[in-house]
């Protein structure tokens, strides 16, 4: 059975990338290839591997999503200020980031008037062992999540 193999360009073109960024799979191992003289090969196999993004060990970027809001009708901002702030913290598995977003939601639960129309949206991902939170709120809102946040932390 006779293997098609593509180049980088072909590759490019039929999943509408650039072939530098078709260059940089390859370099991180997302996209596996061989090299024949100078220039990369893909086989059909393999490109197909990629674009359903699965692999050896199963899905190559998985990311879990959390969305939480809260929509009081109290204040809705101190002054008309809003802040946002993505932190990012390393934990060793998916239950440590569980722990740490569900301790996060009691407190927006708390339903504190200050706290207004506030977000929290929480990701897991798998592959870097990382929790990022993404907050959205008042100055009262963002002093209590980053005050439990600094709690959690010191444990």
């Amino acid at each position: 059975m006779i293997e098609k193999f593509y180049t980088v360009d072909q590759v490019a073109d039929m999943i509408d990338m650039h072939p530098k960024t078709i260059r940089k799979f390859i370099r991180e191992g997302k996209l596996k290839a061989n090299k024949v003289g100078k220039q990369w090969r893909i086989t059909g196999h393999d490109l197909s591997v990629f674009t359903e993004g699965t692999g050896p060990e199963g899905i190559i970027d998985e990311t879990r999503d959390i969305t939480f809001s809260t929509e009081d009708k109290g204040q809705t901002s101190t002054h008309g200020v809003t802040v946002s702030t993505v932190v990012d913290m390393d934990v060793k598995d998916m239950e440590e980031g569980t722990r740490i977003a569900n301790m996060l939601m009691a407190v927006m639960n708390n339903k504190d008037t200050k706290y207004g129309t506030s977000t929290m949206n929480v990701q897991f991902i798998e592959k870097e062992k990382k929790t990022r939170i993404m907050l959205w709120g008042t100055l009262s809102f963002m002093e209590a999540m980053l005050g439990a946040l600094d709690v959690l932390t010191q444990q």
